[in-house]
């Protein structure tokens, strides 16, 4: 053995040979007799990474966790399987394109053209794509690149398709008019998940409508006073709503009035709606259906109009000189102004409000009505005749799913609970074409294009959660009835962050329950976030980030995985700093040098069936059994934080510092039979060791291990 462990030549050299051998594909292991034929499957997929960048710290403790999970199956003789893939990340991914265009040629996608843009966008992920690779590779995830699948490739594109046909024509998905959220710097609808809420300071303004323009009181004042932060939509409001036990506005209920807004006749029907919080501001909200989804719902309640006067840029289209044409925000001066001179205004405070954000672009986040495709969640269909909500929260209840940590599950029902249809087209080129063909007044909706001529598709694209959501059957070869999805679905684990789980793992579980009638995987493993060593997020601004693929070449994949596992239990946050990855590569160092001092300590006369004869009952022998079994059960219940632990301290206190100590002696000075016996006994240990850190430390314990048995793999040795 070489004095020193060179842990750059030796992980390039091993993942090469891994690759080499197949038997990251179950089937290989199969065919070559390491995996008996009626095997129980192990299965789970790598949550997609997006296409727009490189791995993270938060990836390469997923990828870590994943890489326990499947060689410690492997190595128990299961079918271990474990999909690679990534996402296409549609509005990330077109965003960053396009803001490299502008930067680099003063050009918008627009500028270029639909087909000419998307010749970008793909050029991009497929580079992006390469590089996520082999970063993956270099942390030592044994994923069976045979199966590598793209929420945007040909097979995924069927299954997107099939799957949006088979849940139209149950009445799934429908098109309507709805109030969704619309990104006005990226002119797109997102989804609820996709908004970023930012504290900042605003006015609260406790107003007054104006003069009322008809009946017995006209000319009189509006008699409720209304709050809002937002005082240029209430030309769009077409009720006030108090709740129905507050007495100082009950006369009121039922009535209707036309009143002067700023210059402008608006119709107001006062009503009674339990939603109303009667001890906030005056206890009157001033309902403006168009522009707020609880505005919109309310209004669905009581049968109000709504009026747009907000359009897709974020500028007024009232008919008012004052405002038309104007940004909100200069709108609402304005109108603030206009009341002032007016007198309307009774209170102003400065308050603290969370504004609506985009995620992928920072823009504001601007409630329209507009035609879009839904998902229905409240719609009772199929044989079971539930709703996706009800389906969707049984596979927990009753224990198909498992969620762990528990108390992650209180999230997923809360989430469940205030889940609003789910809006899936997105105004934006790069994703899955929306498969619904018009033709005057008829609509096709299926997997295919109509042949006849004078179809139209629709210009828009799918959500990318729609894709994902499929991603733990559409990898398994569905809607075809494979072997894959025969033996691997539902998948054993799903393992991914707890920041999370409404975005992917509850779109996943909705898609199942209603494509596959039964839960996408029987348990959900949630890892915590990666953070500093003061407990604080990693970003560019603070400056504090980590780059695993820099931890690995300086001090070795094996201990940068060390360093994401020990510590870390499952839903809670890690801290990590340099100094901590710097430790773990000692351990590998030591392992090396316990691994070197018993291989040149072999005897030259080394009868191994005699030596081996004497090792059993020895209470070292008994100690590793008791340890196998603790280890055992600790990644059995998901304590991989636990298990790795007392591996680090058995072999670093108790073999080293104890055992080796005690068997030094005897290796300089005893008999042949005892220097036998003692070698014996101290490659079994260190074997045995090396056994159960492999799935923790994978690089380093096979190639100590090739040393030991030449021709031998580690990976698919018995655990």
């Amino acid at each position: 053995m070489e004095p020193r462990y060179d842990h750059a030549e030796v992980e390039k050299k091993i993942y090469k040979t891994w690759e080499d051998s197949g038997y990251f594909n179950p089937d290989v292991c199969v065919e070559k007799g390491v995996t008996a034929k009626d095997a129980e499957p192990f299965s789970i997929v790598l949550p997609p990474p997006n296409v727009t960048g490189t791995l993270h710290m938060g990836h390469a403790a997923m990828l870590v966790i994943e890489d326990i999970m499947v060689r410690y199956n492997r190595m128990h003789g299961k079918r271990a399987l474990w999909i690679p893939g990534t996402d296409h990340a549609a509005i990330a991914t077109q965003s960053k394109v396009e803001k490299d265009l502008v930067k680099a040629e003063g050009k918008n996608r627009h500028d270029l053209g639909r087909e000419e843009f998307l010749k970008r966008v793909r050029a991009f992920a497929q580079e992006s794509h390469d590089t996520i690779v082999n970063q993956v590779k270099r942390m030592g995830a044994s994923l069976d690149w045979s199966r590598e699948a793209y929420t945007l490739d040909d097979e995924r594109g069927v299954a997107v398709r099939t799957a949006f046909e088979k849940m139209y024509d149950l009445g799934l998905i429908y098109r309507g008019h709805r109030v969704i959220n619309w990104d006005v710097k990226g002119q797109t609808t997102i989804s609820d998940d996709e908004i970023v809420y930012e504290e900042r300071k605003a006015k609260l303004y406790t107003f007054r409508y104006g003069k009322l323009l008809s009946g017995p009181e006209k000319d009189q004042l509006f008699p409720i006073p209304v709050a809002t932060t937002r005082l240029e939509t209430k030309f769009g409001d077409t009720a006030v709503a108090i709740h129905p036990s507050d007495d100082r506005y009950k006369k009121f209920v039922g009535k209707e009035f036309d009143v002067d807004y700023c210059g402008t006749p608006i119709h107001i029907k006062v009503i009674a709606d339990e939603s109303v919080e009667k001890d906030f501001g005056t206890g009157a909200l001033g309902v403006t259906p168009a522009h707020s989804m609880i505005d919109w719902e309310i209004a669905q309640r009581h049968s109000l109009p709504f009026v747009q006067i907000i359009d897709e840029y974020g500028k007024m289209t009232v008919d008012n000189d004052l405002v038309r044409g104007k940004k909100t925000a200069e709108a609402r001066e304005i109108v603030a102004e206009e009341l002032r001179k007016n007198g309307l205004i009774e209170k102003e405070e400065e308050i603290a409000q969370n504004v609506a954000t985009a995620e992928r672009t920072g823009g504001i986040i601007e409630p329209l009505p507009k035609l879009q495709w839904f998902i229905a969640v409240n719609k009772k269909f199929g044989d079971k005749q539930k709703t996706l909500k009800e389906l969707m929260k049984e596979v927990v209840t009753n224990g198909e799913t498992t969620i762990l940590p528990e108390r992650f599950e209180r999230v997923y029902f809360n989430w469940i609970d205030n889940l609003r249809d789910w809006c899936i087209s997105r105004q934006i080129w790069f994703g899955h074409r929306i498969p619904v063909w018009y033709k005057g007044d008829e609509i096709i909706a299926g997997v295919e294009e109509p042949q006849s001529d004078g179809w139209t598709q629709d210009p828009d694209t799918l959500d990318t959660w729609f894709s994902s959501g499929l991603w733990p059957f559409s990898t398994l070869g569905w809607p075809d009835k494979t072997a894959d999805l025969e033996t691997y679905f539902p998948n054993s684990v799903l393992e991914t962050g707890y920041d999370i789980i409404f975005f992917w793992v509850s779109r996943m579980i909705l898609m199942s329950v209603c494509l596959m009638d039964q839960a996408p995987f029987k348990r959900v493993y949630l890892h915590g976030l990666v953070r500093d060593d003061k407990g604080r997020k990693m970003s560019k601004s603070i400056g504090n980030i980590i780059d695993p693929l820099t931890m690995a070449d300086k001090y070795g994949a094996d201990a940068t995985r060390l360093s994401l596992v020990i510590g870390a239990s499952a839903g809670n946050d890690i801290k990590l700093s340099e100094d901590r990855v710097r430790g773990y590569r000692n351990f590998s160092t030591k392992l090396w040098n316990i691994a070197r001092f018993v291989h040149l300590n072999k005897p030259a006369q080394f009868d191994e069936a005699a030596a081996r004869a004497a090792v059993p009952g020895r209470e070292e022998i008994q100690e590793l059994e008791a340890l196998k079994l603790e280890v055992t059960k600790h990644i059995d219940d998901f304590e991989f934080h636990l298990a790795a632990e007392k591996l680090y301290h058995y072999a670093w206190h108790t073999l080293a510092d104890k055992i080796i100590e005690v068997e030094k002696k005897k290796l300089a000075d005893g008999t042949d039979a005892e220097k036998a016996e003692s070698y014996a006994l101290l490659e079994q240990l260190l074997l045995g060791s090396l056994a159960m850190l492999h799935p923790f430390m994978p690089f380093v314990t096979e190639e100590i291990y090739g040393i030991f048995r030449p021709g031998r793999m580690l990976m698919v040795e018995k655990w």
